[in-house]
């Protein structure tokens, strides 16, 4: 069956494959054909949210790899605790499937792992798309609602009451991550974006359970990891909102901008965490154009 990688419902058509490397077990999806792309998802992510990154900033025309890291969904926590190790998972994976480079796309909590398969293993990693990720420490708090979730969502009829409160009121979700009225209304009326962005808020309330421990786990990483930025050398698009309330653009753009020999800084302007969604067309552009003169075979 030919899949569309337009459609926004494709993460919920793929199944999911679960493949067993040197290094352990990975789940992910794989859509189209070309220069491959390891696409890599933030927090309460898994490779459905993978594929909707590849979706929202990708074009047809590359093979999208899109994975579960370890903690979420069908990828074993044991497979990779710290950000080397997922680094170090991906490259096993690229050998279990007979793939010698790869480009990586990472949004938000995927970035430390996408960060150290570029600095680890340079001469397979042809690039990195780096989207409101993190580039060094966060020491804001965790919400005090996180950790109350963590123990009520390991039960099906919280996951699902939530899902279905979010269903009647999709606007109210998405506020929690679109400040501006204006841009929020603008996004909701997109009919291309609309549809992907809210598959993606919903898809965090299915299998809820599965997709803590890795959260858990990207938590003590952002607050704990150190990344030796000098020393990665591959091509780096980093893009992020001036706006963004939990990964402020003058500390951590700006910081991969400055310390990353290769790395293109693209601001978005009034975007938030979600800027890829609330400015698709303007980020979709530049990227597209940053996978076509690096994500090549």
């Amino acid at each position: 069956m030919t899949y569309d990688i337009k459609d926004p419902q494709l993460s919920q058509k793929l199944v999911p494959t679960r493949t067993k490397t040197a290094l352990g077990v990975v789940e992910y999806v794989e859509i189209g054909d070309g220069p491959v792309v390891v696409a890599l998802h933030g927090a309460m992510g898994g490779c459905d949210q993978s594929l909707i990154l590849a979706q929202t900033i990708g074009n047809a025309g590359y093979r999208y790899i899109a994975l579960s890291r370890p903690g979420y969904l069908g990828t074993p926590i044991s497979c990779g605790r710290s950000p080397e190790q997922q680094g170090d998972l991906i490259a096993a994976l690229l050998d279990t499937l007979g793939i010698v480079r790869a480009g990586g796309i990472a949004v938000s909590a995927g970035g430390p792992c996408a960060v150290q398969f570029g600095l680890r293993h340079p001469a397979r990693c042809t690039g990195l798309v780096l989207v409101s990720t993190c580039a060094g420490k966060v020491d804001t708090p965790v919400p005090f609602s996180f950790k109350i979730m963590k123990h009520l969502a390991h039960w099906p009829w919280f996951a699902n009451r939530l899902r279905k409160k979010a269903e009647r009121d999709l606007e109210a979700v998405a506020k929690r991550s679109i400040r501006d009225p204006e841009i929020l209304t603008c996004t909701i009326n997109d009919a291309d974006t609309w549809p992907l962005f809210s598959t993606m808020l919903l898809s965090t309330f299915d299998r809820m359970g599965q997709r803590l421990e890795g959260t858990a786990n990207d938590i003590r990483i952002t607050r704990t990891a150190i990344y030796q930025l000098e020393n990665l050398n591959v091509p780096v698009l980093v893009v992020h909102g001036t706006r963004d309330p939990l990964l402020q653009f003058e500390v951590h753009a700006k910081m991969y901008e400055a310390r990353v020999p290769n790395a293109e800084l693209l601001p978005v302007d009034g975007g938030e965490h979600v800027a890829i969604f609330t400015h698709r067309n303007m980020v979709r552009a530049k990227v597209t154009e940053f996978m076509q003169r690096h994500f090549t075979t």
